[in-house]
């Protein structure tokens, strides 16, 4: 097991997803256990909340789970924000079912909470985060840990499996895979922890929100986000919504998955739900226990698995083992080099940020791709590949494509800023470095479009998607550089 954990939560058969974060002592005289999210926005099948109330059982104190939006985190805009807050509402509904004590703060103009965590957990008998390898979520709970006078305990939410189970000693997607599928039937089922005690009733440093349906726009629209990227017509905000996606990815995408999650021209071939995953409103394991019960051939489910378990955990895995999964850097050595023998190379194919974040580029089929993530706030995985690859070809550099392509992802993508998509990223930087050498590429893999154009309808169906309506969103001069690869806002 791992050290330094209570009895309360070394005993627990959840103890391989938690991590100590430092080595404090609980504050016997504490109000609470603190939970902190971020991203695991869900009340049940929660391994972070049900941490938090073991612990708060075990010291005889009750949970508070709280959850805060800012306005100035990377890309904040319109589709995030709604997307977040959603998410947190019925979290907050989940929680109060359970018999949790919920608080919500959603940082505007007149309601700054500066250092709002860390007076939470000044009060708190112990305090418990989620284990998330990307964005904010890492560094902030590293900084809370460091600061805290109580102990403070990360716990993996993202994964069927631990990663830790993986071990450190793993390279590859294959060996990965041989540790990760032995151990996927041991984690299929959970049981949702109870608490003890009432829940807390007592002072908080500061008002909470209550957020409504209603007073969303609103309150959204007064924020000091970025209103140009408007909410996804597709990817509706909340529980309910991930639940209509899975149902959906039962009846309809599941009994032919296999041959049709690579024809991007289906709707019926992806599921749709990794923008719920990323904020976890919804969580692995619930998703598998849905697909065995499910009516679709073996194959199918087989896929489906290879896709949910067997890449996303692995690009899971990955991330905790890169100081930033976000960073260039991580890109093989080789493509990496080979890359830059080629920096100077013309680039008959250049376009403008603004034509390539508006998705008017003079390639068709990257329009297509580009108007979804501008439109929808996703893209099928199929044209992610052609996407990013025809970025290299773009822009001015190999670093300046990789910064263009994580920018393009982050700020329109409810999937985005996510050790999934930016694994995906770096696969499209890669190949083998036995490829043949290119101009501009060196010997990284290149990708037609001939799997949709060629398609029956595929043609048409590329023109009509090149030419969907997109919101004028705002251009900067060039693409930012993302604050948090350079400095680290206070919270």
């Amino acid at each position: 097991m791992t050290p330094n954990l209570p009895n309360a939560l070394s005993g627990w058969r959840e103890a391989p997803r938690i991590r100590p974060l430092n080595d404090r002592a609980p504050e016997a005289h504490g109000r609470y256990v603190l939970c902190w999210l971020q991203q695991a926005l869900r009340a049940y099948d929660n391994p972070v909340i049900d941490a938090a109330i073991r612990l708060g059982n075990a010291m005889r104190r009750p949970v508070l789970v709280y959850h805060g939006l800012r306005e100035d985190y990377p890309y904040a805009s319109d589709r995030l924000h709604r997307f977040i807050l959603g998410a947190s509402r019925d979290l907050a509904a989940g929680c109060v079912a359970r018999g949790l004590t919920f608080a919500c703060h959603l940082d505007r103009a007149g309601r700054r909470e500066k250092g709002l965590v860390h007076r939470l957990g000044a009060q708190a008998a112990a305090i418990v985060v989620e284990d998330q390898p990307s964005f904010v979520a890492r560094w902030q709970a590293a900084r809370v840990a460091a600061r805290a006078s109580v102990p403070v305990y990360a716990i993996n939410a993202a994964c069927l499996v631990p990663p830790a189970l993986i071990g450190d000693d793993v390279q590859g997607r294959s060996g990965f895979l041989r540790r990760h599928e032995p151990e996927r039937a041991a984690w299929a089922e959970t049981e949702d922890e109870a608490p003890d005690m009432a829940p807390y009733a007592g002072p908080l440093p500061f008002r909470p929100d209550d957020l409504a349906e209603g007073e969303f726009a609103a309150l959204i629209g007064a924020l000091a986000i970025d209103h140009t990227v408007p909410v996804s017509p597709v990817f509706s905000a909340g529980r309910a919504s991930a639940e209509e996606r899975l149902t959906r990815l039962l009846t309809d995408v599941l009994p032919s998955y296999a041959s049709a999650r690579n024809d991007a021209t289906r709707p019926d071939g992806a599921s749709g739900l990794s923008p719920y995953l990323h904020f976890g409103v919804i969580g692995p394991r619930e998703i598998m226990a849905r697909i065995g019960t499910a009516t679709a051939g073996a194959q199918h489910k087989k896929k489906f698995a290879d896709e949910l378990l067997g890449w996303r955990e692995w690009f899971h895995f990955q991330a905790r083992r890169l100081d930033a999964p976000e960073r260039y850097d991580r890109v093989a050595g080789w493509a990496r080099a080979k890359l830059a023998d080629h920096a100077t190379d013309p680039r008959p194919d250049s376009e403008t940020l603004e034509a390539m974040l508006r998705g008017q580029t003079r390639d068709e089929t990257w329009n297509a791709c580009q108007r979804q993530f501008l439109i929808d706030g996703w893209m099928h995985n199929n044209l992610r590949m052609y996407w990013g690859k025809r970025i290299i070809a773009m822009t001015p550099d190999p670093e300046a494509a990789w910064a263009a392509a994580c920018y393009l992802n982050d700020r329109l993508s409810l999937d985005g800023r996510d050790p999934s998509t930016y694994g995906n990223i770096a696969a499209m930087f890669g190949g083998s470095p036995s490829d043949r050498e290119r101009p501009v590429y060196g010997r990284v893999a290149t990708r037609g479009d001939g799997s949709t154009r060629r398609r029956d309808g595929g043609a048409a169906w590329l023109a009509d998607a090149a030419s969907r309506p997109a919101p004028q969103v705002s251009v900067p001069p060039v693409v930012p550089v993302d604050p948090y690869l350079t400095g680290r806002p206070t919270i």
